[in-house]
């Protein structure tokens, strides 16, 4: 039995070391109009087998036309109308994805990932992956609001802190930035950016705000309220300098009183008096011990 597993594990291991390269990539990708899309490729390098190019083709009629070529010499992009705005990966080993900016609706077409490689025995290798590229016109979402504070949303005055409104679509995407006012009065527009910074916050900054997105395409959309509060640290400062820090002095008593205990049952009531001074005090300072009559009931 252990024998068997052996050979099996043995089995395992040379497929892994001496196996044929697998190209990842998936069936189709969609990117926004104007916007940014990545289309992934990847492979697992393998022990003898070392990449030596890499190809990304697109399909114009019924050939496959070369955009994108790396060899021994570097990077060529192939087809002008993809210079300035194509990029393969190439900092991470088996990861040569497409990076494809800008994006227009023709760019739509079927791209294919091509992989070159020379193994163990110097002959080459060579894998391939087509993905569809799909070109949409995005309407703007409705915009979320973060803040890159630690401090969330309630913050101490003096910080540097800002609000970022983020929203998804064709871009270009323009933002709005709004304070409500009291008495139901008409917000006030406070800024005209995705980021809306305050250096630094200040108590008078505190307030409700929200953002508002538009994009190339559909309408304007808007974020939900958020509110951001500026605590004054000097009060904050001064409310622990005025907390007590000592204790309270004791009690200074005059030598000219008295005091006498009356005792009921088990339990000894304390009142102030002109009588003789309680039990176990003499007026000179030295200890006394109550004389307690045989006879007295304490029931």
């Amino acid at each position: 039995m252990g024998l068997l597993l052996g050979l099996l594990l043995l089995g395992h291991l040379t497929v892994v070391t001496y196996g044929l390269p697998i190209l990842e990539a998936p069936e189709s990708v969609t990117g926004p109009w104007k916007g940014d899309v990545n289309i992934p490729c990847t492979y697992s390098p393998l022990q003898g087998y070392t990449q030596v190019l890499v190809k990304w083709l697109v399909q114009r009629g019924s050939d496959p036309v070369t955009i994108f070529l790396r060899d021994s010499s570097g990077d060529h992009i192939q087809q002008a109308k993809y210079r300035g705005r194509l990029h393969v990966n190439h900092g991470v080993p088996g990861d040569v994805s497409l990076q494809l900016n800008t994006l227009e609706m023709d760019d739509r077409s079927h791209y294919m990932c091509e992989v070159t490689w020379h193994n163990p025995d110097g002959n080459q290798v060579v894998r391939d992956k087509i993905i569809e590229l799909r070109v949409q016109k995005l309407s703007v979402s409705k915009p979320t609001v973060t803040t890159g504070s630690g401090y969330g949303f309630t913050v101490p005055q003096g910080m540097r802190i800002s609000l970022q409104c983020q929203a998804r679509g064709s871009p270009p995407i323009s933002y709005v930035w709004y304070k409500e006012q009291i008495n139901n009065q008409e917000p006030i527009k406070v800024a005209a950016l995705s980021t809306l910074l305050f250096k630094p916050a200040v108590v008078a900054n505190s307030g409700s705000y929200f953002c508002t997105a538009k994009g190339r395409v559909g309408s304007e959309q808007r974020s939900d309220i958020v509110k951001l509060v500026v605590k004054d640290s000097s009060k904050i400062l001064k409310t622990k300098t005025e907390a007590p820090t000592t204790m309270q002095s004791p009690l200074e008593v005059n030598p000219s009183w008295s005091w006498t205990t009356e005792v009921d049952g088990y339990l000894g009531e304390t009142s102030a008096g002109s009588a003789q001074p309680p039990y176990g005090c003499s007026r000179s300072g030295t200890q006394t011990w109550p004389q307690v009559p045989d006879s007295t009931n304490f029931n």
